[in-house]
């Protein structure tokens, strides 16, 4: 017997015991929080989209602004879709936060100035969420319904399917705080036929029914407060033209008047996570977790963080993925800048972004008497390209190698030698 011909109790049976079948395959394969909802339209999400890409709070960002109508109707994934079953992946997160840029966790200058990378770009923990929500599928597909994995898909406002499956709720900072887990984690989406009960599994003993951020957040205002930029303009909004992490993602020129708020950042941020008293209450109920995302112990077969792949550990250094070597990285060919970028997004899959980004946080970092510092930023003097060499003139000046405001004036290069072939544009 087909599962569409089963009677109309087989089949509320049928889809308790399925719904219990796929959030218990997610837990094993280590998510942390799984739940399901049925299919409808996120109404309130589009509304919010549309407002405020009206108002230009997008910045140019596409992802789910692109198509709010398509990004909030999870039928428009899977034909005849019924169910959603959403999964929350936890990555390992430091308990102390971020440290200040160019010092190590004991405020000694670093020898050499480093650029800092989100957590969740530091290896390529989708992965893993993905092949947690492959075996979702498996079970779904086993059963005869047909389904679709959705991760990291501007097809799908992930964060409101999330809440609908009661896997978190909604803070200030406009993310996903999930119980126990914060906001330390990914989130993905199978999308199905097939028709599933409610049913929710977590590592907390009951799923979170606030569905405001006052709610989860209280009087709480450590993100908003916090924001190098004032990105967030009132609670649950963002305004991405003022944000770091969006903007380091955007192509052309970082605007001047947020190049000093970035400090160390190359790819991300993750100060209004960082400063939220649930996330570090988080970290510490984390602090012996493997860094799967799975509890201590065994792992499941398949289960694991990832440790190969160009995105594994995005080209940090081997004892901190998040950090990477900025005057390396700013030598490095273009294959080699994109091979450690991994997966991030970057504009237009142009290394020019990523180097524009390395040249600000060497900027903010470097030191005038880094004689590594002055031969990489003196070779960027002459690059080809006129954002890549405007941005390399602030970044001589921000450290005392290039006096004045004009681009053409005199670089304090000293033994470190003259202006050499600039990196991407022939043999460094």
């Amino acid at each position: 017997m087909l599962p569409h011909q089963l009677s109309r109790g087989d089949a509320q049976d049928d889809a308790g015991r399925l719904a219990a079948a796929v959030v218990s395959a997610g837990r094993v394969a280590g998510l942390v929080s799984v739940g399901t909802a049925p299919v409808a339209v996120f109404a309130g999400a589009r509304r919010h989209l549309e407002r405020r890409k009206r108002h230009g709070l997008h910045g140019g960002m596409q992802f789910t602004y692109r198509n709010p109508a398509r990004a909030t109707d999870p039928s428009r994934l899977l034909a005849g879709a019924r169910s959603l079953v959403v999964g929350a992946w936890a990555y390992p997160v430091p308990v102390a936060g971020c440290r200040p840029p160019a010092e190590d966790p004991n405020g000694v200058p670093a020898a050499r100035p480093r650029g800092r990378v989100a957590r969740y770009a530091a290896r390529d923990h989708y992965r893993d969420l993905q092949s947690a929500l492959d075996a979702i599928a498996a079970v779904v597909t086993a059963a005869g319904w047909r389904a679709r994995v959705v991760v990291d898909d501007n097809g799908l406002v992930d964060r409101e399917a999330a809440r609908r499956a009661g896997v978190g709720v909604f803070g200030k900072s406009t993310v996903l705080l999930v119980p126990g887990h914060g906001s330390w984690c990914l989130l993905g989406s199978v999308v199905t036929d097939a028709p599933l009960r409610a049913r929710w599994s977590g590592d907390v003993d009951a799923p979170p029914r606030v569905r405001s951020s006052r709610g989860a957040c209280g009087r709480c205002t450590a993100c908003l407060d916090a924001c190098p930029t004032g990105a967030l303009v009132a609670p649950g909004v963002l305004d991405a033209r003022r944000c770091l992490a969006w903007l380091l993602q955007a192509g052309g020129t970082f605007p001047l008047a947020f190049r000093d708020a970035l400090g160390d950042r190359l790819y991300g941020c993750d100060t209004c996570q960082d400063v939220c008293p649930l996330n570090r209450v988080a970290g510490r109920r984390t602090a012996g977790r493997d860094g799967s995302g799975a509890p201590d112990g065994p792992a499941p077969e398949g289960a694991g963080p990832s440790d190969d792949g160009p995105g594994a550990a995005a080209g940090g250094t081997a004892d901190d993925p998040g950090e990477i070597d900025l005057v390396d990285l700013l030598e490095s060919s273009d294959e080699e800048v994109m091979a450690r970028a991994g997966r991030w997004y970057v504009a237009g899959r142009d290394p020019a972004v990523v180097r524009r980004n390395a040249l600000v946080a060497l900027g903010n970092t470097g030191r005038a008497d880094d004689p590594a510092t002055a031969r990489v930023l003196g070779a960027y003097l002459g690059h080809p390209d006129p954002v890549l060499r405007e941005h390399a003139a602030w970044a001589a000046r921000r450290v005392g190698l290039l006096a004045g405001d004009a681009p053409g004036a005199p670089v304090a290069l000293g033994a470190a030698g003259g202006r050499g072939t600039a990196p991407g544009d022939g043999p460094a």
